[in-house]
């Protein structure tokens, strides 16, 4: 993981839940994140690292995919049909279906081993921004057909049930029904979650998208739409 640098600035209050086997990078990670006044809890085996996230005392997990007792990913399934909690899989598969199936499983964030300190603090701080924050302006709730997205509370409700998104599908419904009825291009997507430009061959945006689209129209009628070459479009239903 690289040299461990001098303490800096404080994230107070902030606790992060580190699953990974390999005790030598925690014992790194414990160090680096103490010193920029982060909280950080390890523990090795995909089992109790579930039971932990259960427990709701964190503010993001940094998971490995590779884990033994129970597999990362099968993990950060059974965590999203309970918790929406923010995570970044953390893992030396380097491969384009590890990492699409990472994302397919509810992951916010996918960086490969071997990575710099440097670069997960940035992506952690930029998951619990977009987690964590709510502009002014934004504070009404959102009515589309038979959604219902509250972003203060940051819940979101298909026919008066409640349904469990990641934060990043919460920030893309929230943007596309803001936006209901006009074509939302890639760009735009992509400046809102990652402040930057889409890329020719991005596939994390799709990925996100499919897995929000299963979860809000079960079996109803599409309310996200693909343009093709363009972007995405949201639909009430009642159209």
């Amino acid at each position: 993981m690289g040299n461990v640098p001098q303490a800096e600035e404080s994230s107070p209050e902030i606790t992060l839940l580190l699953v990974d086997d390999d005790a030598e990078l925690c014992a790194l990670m414990t160090e680096y994140f103490s010193m920029k006044g982060f909280a950080i809890d390890c523990v090795h085996n995909g089992r109790d690292g579930l039971a932990r996230a259960l427990e709701e005392r964190h503010n993001l997990v940094i998971l490995d995919g590779m884990l033994p007792v129970l597999d990362g990913f099968e993990v950060l399934r059974q965590l999203r049909k309970h918790s929406a909690i923010p995570v970044i899989m953390l893992t030396a598969r380097i491969q384009e279906r590890d990492r699409i199936t990472g994302l397919d499983s509810g992951a916010d964030d996918y960086l490969p081993k071997p990575f710099g300190p440097d670069e997960l603090l940035a992506r952690i701080r930029a998951i619990l921004r977009r987690y964590r924050s709510a502009p002014a302006a934004t504070i009404e709730t959102l009515s589309a057909g038979v959604i219902e997205l509250d972003p203060t509370a940051g819940i979101v409700r298909r026919n008066g049930k409640l349904v469990a998104l990641t934060s990043m599908e919460f920030q893309i419904l929230e943007l596309l029904m803001r936006s209901a009825g006009r074509i939302v291009s890639r760009d735009e997507v992509s400046a809102v979650l990652y402040q930057r430009k889409a890329t020719p061959y991005e596939r994390s945006l799709d990925v996100h998208i499919s897995h929000l689209r299963k979860k809000i129209e079960q079996e109803g009628p599409p309310l996200i739409r693909a343009v093709r070459g363009t972007g995405y479009i949201f639909f009430s239903g009642q159209e």
